[in-house]
C-alpha cells in the first residue's frame, strides 16, 4: 500500500520549523463554494458525499488528502479542483461529469499504490486551468509529462 515517507520526513525536519507525522503524497482540493456545485444557480453538481465516502473507504486520506473547500475561484469556470504536492499545484476546471470524479478517485488509488502522484488520465488535459496573470509561469505540475497515462 504505497511506499513510506520516512526518508522525506527526516529531510523536511531540517528545513521547516513545524513538521507533521502525517506527510502525504499530495492534496486534492475540490471546490464547493459560491458557484461550484451550486445546482440552484444552474451549475453542475459536485458529488461531495460520494467523494468523501469513497476516499475514506479506499483508505486514501492518509496518503492523498482530500479537502472539500469553499471558493477556490475562478468563478467563471464551474467545478474547480486543485492537486498539490511539493512541486506545486495543478488546477483543473470544468469537472462537471460524475465519470470525471470517478477518474480522479481511480487516479488517487493508483497514485497511493505507486507511492507517488502519477500523471493524470489524459481525459483531464482539456480541463487544465492557469488562473494567474503570468502565463509564462508554467501552469502546472508534472502531471502530464511524457506519454505516461493512467486509463
Amino acid at each position: 500500500m504505497g511506499k513510506p515517507c520516512r526518508s522525506r520526513e527526516l529531510r523536511y525536519m531540517d528545513k521547516f520549523p513545524l513538521t507533521t507525522k502525517r506527510l502525504v503524497l499530495g492534496h486534492v482540493s475540490v471546490c464547493q463554494g459560491c458557484c461550484c456545485g451550486n445546482t440552484a444557480n444552474g451549475k453542475p453538481a459536485v458529488p461531495v458525499e460520494w467523494l468523501k465516502k469513497e476516499w475514506r473507504a479506499r483508505g486514501l486520506l492518509k496518503r492523498i488528502q482530500l479537502t472539500i473547500s469553499g471558493c477556490l475561484g475562478p468563478c467563471d469556470i464551474p467545478n474547480v479542483v486543485t492537486i498539490s504536492n511539493e512541486s506545486g499545484t495543478q488546477w483543473l476546471g470544468g469537472i462537471t461529469e460524475f465519470r470525471q470524479y470517478r477518474a480522479l478517485l481511480e487516479w488517487a488509488i493508483a497514485s497511493r499504490d505507486a507511492g507517488e502522484l502519477l500523471p493524470l488520465p489524459s481525459q483531464f488535459r482539456e480541463q487544465c486551468l492557469h488562473p494567474f496573470c503570468n502565463s509564462d509561469s508554467g501552469g502546472g505540475l508534472f502531471l502530464f509529462s511524457g506519454n505516461r497515462v493512467i486509463s
